[in-house]
């Protein structure tokens, strides 16, 4: 009876394991809320109210003000009209803290105030998404000299149809791509979904 109970308890936590792996194209995605900040203001970000708009490009990075991240928010701003153009929104997400994230939305050189951000700092969006995060290393700094206390999520992202579906999934890790090349591809998605 224990071996049985011990044997069904094994493959009960075997078949629970894909779960936990990456979110790929024709899986539903995650629904999830969360604080975000637009433009240094707070808010609640929905992503079942943004698919009611159009599609969605969910995107995990690292940290706000850190060289790819900073590069990669700085070139989805750049390229917002084209989303807006698409009927897709955009939603960064980070363990970053919503004060950083204040900052990071509002700031001209980032996001610029064109897009929103979201806080999750105990990573329970990215891990119902797959994406894995890596604890910070201690004494580390970003570009403005503060101090970074939060997990690095591994840069991904996740361009979600308007039905609520996973269209696209790709990573640096993976696909080996530039964090600026996430938002020209992501883009080049969502221009096509348009289209259809």
């Amino acid at each position: 009876m224990k071996k049985n109970l011990i044997f069904g308890l094994a493959i009960s936590a075997a078949l629970c394991i894909p779960a936990f792996a990456a979110l790929k194209p024709g899986d539903r995605a995650p629904e999830f809320s969360a604080p975000a900040s637009l433009a240094g203001k707070q808010f609640h970000f929905s992503l079942q109210a943004a698919l009611k708009k159009g599609s969605v490009v969910v995107y995990f990075y690292p940290s706000a003000f850190t060289g790819g991240c900073d590069l990669e928010a700085h070139t989805f701003a750049q390229d917002k009209d084209q989303f807006t153009a698409a009927d897709a929104s955009i939603i960064g997400v980070s363990e970053d803290s919503i004060a950083r994230l204040n900052q990071f939305s509002a700031d001209p050189s980032f996001c610029a105030g064109r897009f929103p951000v979201a806080s999750d700092p105990g990573g329970q969006i990215g891990a119902s998404y797959g994406v894995t995060a890596a604890p910070g290393r201690p004494g580390m700094k970003d570009v403005r000299g503060v101090a970074i206390d939060h997990g690095f999520f591994e840069r991904t992202t996740f361009v979600i149809g308007k039905d609520g579906k996973i269209v696209a999934a790709f990573s640096s890790k993976s696909d080996h791509l530039a964090p600026d090349a996430h938002v020209k591809k992501a883009l080049a998605i969502v221009q096509k979904l348009a289209h259809k």
